[in-house]
C-alpha cells in the first residue's frame, strides 16, 4: 500500500517559512558584520562545511547510503555550483550595502525565473506579466540608482545581487526540474558538499586566521542559520503549497530592513523606499496571478 499524501498544515507552513527567512536575515547581517576583519570567501567556505558536515551527521545515520543515491550526479554537481555562485555573489553584496535594499534586489529572482523561462524553456508569458517583470527592474534601478552624479553610496556594487539574481533564477529552474526525480534531502546534502569541497580546493588561496573569538562565533551563528534556515524552508514547502507560502517571501525584506536598522542604524532613503515598494508590489502581484486558479471551460 502506497503512503499517505502528507497532510496539508498551512499555519505550520507559513511559521516555519518566516523562521526561515529570518535565518537568512540573521545569516546576512553576520556576513556584512564580520566582512569588515575578514574574507567574506572564508565565510562562504565556513557556511558550506559547517552544512555538510552537520547534515552528514544527521542524515548518514538514518538514510544510509540510499541518501547518496541520485540519477543525476553532473545535475547535482552543477546545481551546487550555481548556488556556490550565489553565495559569493550574495555575500560580497551584502558585504558592501545595506541589508534590506540587498534583499529586495534578491526578492527579484521569482521575476527572473519568469524571464529565463520565456526565454530558454519558451513558456509564454503574458504581457501582463512582462509588465511586472519590467517594473521589477525598475525598482531595482531606483535602488541601485547607477546614474551619473546620483547621491547614492550603494553606485554600480548594487549590480554584485543583480547578477547574483540571475544565477539564483537558473539555479531555482534547475531545482524544479530535478525535484521530479530526486530526494530533496540527497539535493540538500550534495549542495553542501559541492560548495565545501570546491571553497576547500582555493583555501590555500584565501585563508587567513580567524581574529577573535566574536568572529569564529559569528561564523558558527552564520553556518548554523543558513542551514537551520534551508531545512526550515524544505519543511515549509511540505507542510503547505507553494501558492500558499509564495506570497509570505515577501517579508524577508522588512525582516531585513528591521535588521539593518537595529544593527547597523540604517534607513533607507525615500527613493530606496520607492524602489523596494515598486519590486514588492510587482513581485506579489506575479505570485497571485502563478496561484490563480485555471478558468473552468464554459459548458456547451
Amino acid at each position: 500500500m502506497s503512503a499517505p499524501a502528507p497532510t496539508s498544515r498551512p499555519l505550520q507552513g507559513i511559521a516555519l517559512l518566516l523562521t526561515a527567512l529570518a535565518c537568512f536575515v540573521v545569516l546576512d547581517s553576520s556576513v556584512k558584520h564580520i566582512s569588515a576583519v575578514i574574507s567574506v570567501l572564508i565565510a562562504v567556505w565556513f557556511r558550506y562545511m559547517f552544512q555538510a558536515v552537520v547534515m552528514s551527521a544527521v542524515l548518514l545515520p538514518l538514510r544510509g547510503r540510499q541518501l547518496l543515491h541520485t540519477r543525476h550526479l553532473p545535475l547535482q554537481i552543477v546545481r551546487g555550483l550555481l548556488l556556490l555562485v550565489v553565495s559569493v555573489l550574495g555575500y560580497y553584496g551584502v558585504s558592501l550595502m545595506p541589508v534590506g535594499e540587498f534583499t529586495a534586489i534578491l526578492m527579484l529572482t521569482p521575476l527572473m525565473v519568469t524571464l529565463l523561462a520565456a526565454v530558454f524553456l519558451k513558456e509564454r508569458v503574458s504581457p501582463l506579466r512582462w509588465l511586472l517583470v519590467a517594473g521589477g527592474f525598475a525598482g531595482a534601478l531606483l535602488i541601485v540608482q547607477p546614474w551619473e552624479g546620483a547621491d547614492t553610496s550603494l553606485g554600480w556594487v548594487a549590480l554584485l545581487p543583480l547578477v547574483m539574481v540571475v544565477a539564483y533564477a537558473a539555479f531555482q529552474i534547475l531545482t524544479s526540474r530535478m525535484a521530479r526525480t530526486e530526494d530533496a534531502m540527497t539535493m540538500h546534502l550534495y549542495t553542501g558538499w559541492v560548495g565545501a569541497l570546491a571553497m576547500s580546493l582555493a583555501l590555500p588561496l584565501i585563508w587567513q586566521a580567524i581574529p577573535d573569538r566574536e568572529t569564529l562565533g559569528l561564523l558558527f551563528l552564520l553556518g548554523l542559520m543558513g542551514t537551520v534556515g534551508h531545512y526550515l524552508l524544505i519543511l515549509a514547502f511540505a507542510r503547505a503549497p507553494a501558492a500558499t507560502l509564495t506570497p509570505f517571501l515577501y517579508a524577508q525584506i522588512a525582516f531585513a530592513m528591521l535588521a539593518g536598522w537595529w544593527v547597523f542604524d540604517h534607513i533607507p532613503g525615500h527613493v530606496e523606499l520607492g524602489g523596494i515598494s515598486l519590486i514588492m508590489a510587482c513581485g506579489a502581484t506575479a505570485a497571485w496571478l502563478a496561484t490563480r486558479p485555471a478558468p473552468r471551460p464554459c459548458a456547451g
